[in-house]
């Protein structure tokens, strides 16, 4: 980055030839190689050259635990699509966000880009607007009187994924964040207030959103709240999963999913079955 830190970057390619990027950001707690573990030789294998750094404050990143601030996270997007583009001018090139990640993709999106288009998978739209004043106020001030206190980020009873094997990669991945500092929640949720006041215009390329029925981390109930009340856009589209989890490229849809941001990277008007249940979905159907 330009103003020294260095980023862990991992990097997925095909074998034959390349016809698309991506750029992936992880989200909360999670790291760029747990990210794609699943799902980039799935996407590589189709021709896309995927890559996904460590964001500031998590994975490898130097002061991992500590919130680095919503302006790092975005800047850090922005220029590592720059950077990755130089290095492929002539392939169009995603950018991919999973639920932290989609609230970071959406703000770097607000500016202009040499990305094709973006893709939210999960997006984190637990902004301030979306939760009990009550509750806000609360963690507000515990968060100025004691900003360093940690706990574990886990919630009992509620499951991430349907996928046993990335369940236990969790749970004994040492650069998973197994306590996170009331701080560090405060930050993501400024973070997140930001994206969802940003969505309405999101983006000035073609958008992709991708959300799971059985999302209990970021609820689907809440995510369904967000996006019906946007308003509508050519540029984009909303899929759904009735049987998805929080992290839709490593749950047991993840083929399908994976199989749909292939299709729509090919063409941003390609049939996908999956938006027809996002209607009902947003309808309340």
């Amino acid at each position: 980055m330009p103003d020294g830190m260095r980023l862990a970057l991992r990097r997925w390619r095909p074998a034959g030839a390349a016809r698309a990027v991506l750029v992936a950001l992880h989200g909360f707690i999670d790291h760029g190689g747990n990210l794609m573990v699943e799902a980039g030789p799935l996407l590589a294998g189709a021709g896309v050259i995927v890559y996904a750094y460590d964001q500031r404050g998590f994975g490898h990143s130097p002061h991992r635990g500590l919130w680095p601030g919503a302006e790092a996270l975005v800047a850090d997007a922005r220029q590592a699509v720059a950077l990755i583009k130089a290095r492929h001018p002539e392939l169009p090139l995603f950018l991919l966000g999973e639920s932290m990640g989609a609230a970071v993709a959406v703000l770097a999106a607000q500016a202009e880009l040499p990305i094709a288009g973006v893709v939210l998978l999960a997006p984190a739209v637990l902004g301030r607007g979306e939760l009990p004043p009550a509750a806000v106020w609360l963690f507000d001030l515990a968060a100025a009187l004691a900003p360093g206190l940690a706990a574990a980020p886990a919630v009992g009873g509620i499951a991430a994924s349907d996928n046993p094997a990335a369940l236990a990669r969790f749970a004994r991945d040492p650069l998973v964040l197994r306590e996170v500092r009331l701080d560090m929640l405060q930050g993501l949720m400024e973070l997140m207030t930001q994206a969802v006041a940003a969505l309405p215009g999101c983006c000035r390329v073609p958008v992709l959103m991708l959300s799971g029925g059985r999302d209990r981390v970021v609820p689907a109930s809440i995510q369904r709240r967000v996006l019906a009340r946007l308003p509508p856009s050519p540029q984009r589209r909303i899929l759904f999963y009735p049987e998805g989890y929080h992290l839709l490229l490593r749950d047991q849809v993840r083929e399908r999913v994976a199989a749909d941001i292939l299709a729509w990277m090919a063409d941003r008007q390609a049939p996908l079955a999956a938006e027809e249940a996002a209607r009902a979905w947003l309808a309340g159907r």
